[in-house]
């Protein structure tokens, strides 16, 4: 492993029964082929590429699959096998828990059991739920909860209730529209205003958030007369954390560094949906890139994470330091 120690907190967890299961509960509509995995793989793409600790986190479409109870077992059997691999892996692996939304009331329980029973280091949640997106005021209680436990919150995208183009799947284009999409409601219904105390990770560099965060800024109070003034809301955008899943390409990663600020960019790989020689390519070309110091690497590859995961922080191995 290279001295980098980095932090992948966009790294994925492919239990073998939930992947048996999909296929039964509706597939994933997204297109995309599930890829094998297994922890050992994943470990060896991690001392590949100089990752310390990835925070593992169950794709879309989740378990949206299921309903009813099966829903909520479904959850809690990924929960429990995912906190079984940060047991016997307590440095190389984190787990963000699943909730099984829109189920309000059980999301309420699973993260009750997820924090306090499995001591998750955060929670994984899907741009939209049947076509709700976050910032819809049926998921109030589950912000409410979240904040009140200063919680990590990781948003991964998933399908938007559109047909998918032929020949391109979902992941390829319609996951950085959906991420935006949650985002900005999000920001415009409020959600990051009352919810002050949550960290929240935005997948593949937001999207197109910080690209299209000024046009967004300055038409939104044009269109809606109950949200914050263009200068509030393009603060409020610079509160997300961004990772650098497929997304810290030259042409990407500077309009991300200018837009977010080095502090709030987050290593991710998208292992294993993401193959391993294009989360590899990825990262080298952040390493490449030479307009970032030595401590911009150090605080995108593993600094700024620490605050987001106090038990890692408290591991020997990962410092603040270098």
């Amino acid at each position: 492993m290279t001295a980098t120690q980095r932090i992948d907190v966009h790294q994925h967890v492919v239990p073998p029964f939930w992947a048996e299961a999909l296929p039964a509960h509706g597939g994933d509509p997204s297109g995309w082929k599930s890829p094998e995995w297994s922890p050992q793989s994943a470990i060896a793409f991690m001392d590949g590429q100089g990752i310390a600790t990835g925070i593992l986190s169950l794709t879309a479409p989740g378990v949206q699959g299921w309903s009813g109870q099966a829903k909520l077992d479904m959850a809690r059997r990924v929960n429990e096998y995912t906190a079984g691999l940060v047991e016997c892996h307590p440095d190389r692996f984190g787990n963000f828990a699943t909730v099984p939304l829109p189920d309000i009331a059980g999301s309420l329980r699973e993260i009750e059991f997820a924090f306090g029973a499995l001591h998750a280091d955060g929670v994984v949640l899907l741009s939209n739920y049947n076509g709700q997106y976050l910032g819809d005021p049926a998921f109030e209680p589950v912000w409410a909860e979240l904040n009140r436990r200063r919680a990590t919150v990781f948003i991964h995208p998933g399908k938007p209730g559109i047909d998918a183009i032929a020949g391109m799947p979902g992941p390829l284009v319609d996951y950085p529209f959906d991420t935006t999409r949650t985002a900005v409601q999000m920001t415009l219904n409020g959600t990051l205003a009352r919810h002050p105390d949550i960290n929240i990770i935005l997948s593949h560099a937001g999207g197109f958030l910080p690209y299209a965060s000024h046009r967004f800024a300055e038409l939104a109070p044009g269109v809606r007369d109950d949200i914050p003034s263009s200068e509030e809301l393009l603060r409020l955008f610079q509160r997300f954390y961004f990772d650098t899943a497929l997304s810290s390409s030259p042409a990407a990663l500077p309009g991300l560094t200018a837009f977010a600020g080095i502090g709030h960019i987050l290593y991710g790989s998208d292992y294993p949906y993401a193959p391993a020689s294009v989360g590899a390519s990825f990262t080298a070309k952040l390493d490449a890139c030479a307009e970032l110091s030595p401590a911009a690497h150090a605080a995108i590859n593993h600094r700024n994470a620490l605050p987001l995961f106090p038990r890692l922080a408290k591991i020997g191995g990962l410092s603040s330091q270098g």
